[in-house]
């Protein structure tokens, strides 16, 4: 189906079909792979809701706000729920997830964030998904902030529901996203009374219907242009390498880091380690008595598309996000935003030192 004033052949099952096998491969898996046609929180709700009822008991790893959201949910749903909160400048570890798991050995859910784009950290997901398989929980992920920015081997993780977006890294579409499912993560929908059926958030419906009728008919008009968009973001992918693609996101979180500490002024990366650190974004905590909303706000005024945001909530007043991801994955735009930034704390700070920074994040950046 097409909208008749869009000079577009309709698009074909086929073609649908085709481009979740190539969302499949940049996964890593042999799992199905459904295409939702709604921004990433539609799978995420739809997985936690098709999943969790009375009887589940989840443990959910809060690193940001996205694992408050899925407690949230859970909880929703009946379930009862673990939270395990680590500061947000730091990850979660496999020793902690098995601690939790220790004290509370009936925990057969797990629900985790990959990578934190809101806070800056990313999750040790390949040792965590080795302690979900030795309890045998249905594994969670959100790989929204980290697909296309570090690697997300679905299979090889044990990583039963995996959702992406492809408006972050991957620099594509925000208004589809998709969700890898393993058949004991179909299993557990299907065994489960209250997972949503004949809704917008029933990945069953997508099974039955879709998957199960060999991929022939579509449940509903798929939004084209999202969808047309999300190949094409897929195919600049394969182009230049998912590894090429890695690369440069790697290299831009390594020169805003080197950049803020040689900065001066007071401004330091908010994630402590360089290794609990997301190549996807980059947050900063401002000195005492500089408000990172206000220091944002002066820094647009020289560019308003520099990818520049404070931190959301009660994080305004102290966390600033550099994301540096898809096509601002480059040293154009870290240079830019390091240089904006400096200039906007000069005004509340001596000692800040723009050529420095500049010097040390193309040092950095290899």
């Amino acid at each position: 189906m097409t909208h008749p004033f869009l000079d577009l052949a309709p698009l074909s099952a086929a073609r649908f079909a085709s481009i979740e096998d190539r969302v499949a491969r940049l996964l890593g898996t042999e799992q199905d792979v459904v295409i939702m046609q709604g921004e990433a929180l539609l799978p995420l709700e739809g997985a936690i809701r098709a999943t969790a009822g009375p009887g589940t008991t989840a443990l959910n790893v809060i690193t940001g706000p996205y694992g408050q959201t899925f407690g949230n949910w859970l909880r929703d749903c009946g379930a009862t729920v673990v939270d395990l909160a680590v500061p947000f400048h730091t990850a979660v570890t496999a020793a902690q997830v098995r601690a939790a798991f220790a004290a509370h050995p009936e925990i057969d859910f797990v629900s985790l964030v990959h990578a934190e784009a809101a806070t800056g950290n990313t999750n040790p997901v390949a040792e965590i998904g080795e302690a979900v398989r030795e309890q045998g929980a249905l594994f969670y992920l959100d790989a929204v902030a980290s697909i296309g920015a570090e690697p997300v081997l679905t299979d090889a993780w044990g990583v039963d529901l995996c959702v992406i977006g492809a408006q972050k890294a991957m620099g594509g579409p925000a208004g589809v996203s998709a969700v890898s499912v393993s058949e004991r993560a179909w299993a557990r929908m299907a065994a489960n009374p209250g997972a949503p059926r004949r809704s917008y958030l029933s990945l069953l419906d997508w099974k039955e219907r879709w998957i199960d009728g060999g991929r022939t008919a579509l449940l509903h008009a798929p939004a084209q242009l999202e969808m047309l968009a999300l190949e094409a973001c897929v195919e600049r992918i394969e182009a230049a390498g998912l590894e090429t693609v890695m690369a440069r996101h790697r290299s831009a979180a390594a020169a805003v880091r080197a950049g803020a500490a040689a900065l001066g002024g007071g401004l330091e990366p908010y994630v402590h380690a360089a290794g609990d650190a997301a190549p996807v974004a980059t947050t900063l905590r401002t000195p005492s008595g500089v408000v990172a909303s206000e220091l944002v706000a002066r820094a647009l005024e020289t560019d308003p598309t520099l990818p520049l945001a404070a931190g959301g909530g009660a994080l305004a007043r102290e966390m600033i996000r550099v994301n540096h991801y898809g096509p601002d994955a480059t040293p154009g735009v870290v240079r830019a935003a390091l240089t904006a930034l400096g200039t906007a704390l000069a005004e509340h700070r001596t000692g800040v030192d723009v050529p420095e920074a500049l010097r040390a994040a193309e040092k950095a950046w290899g």
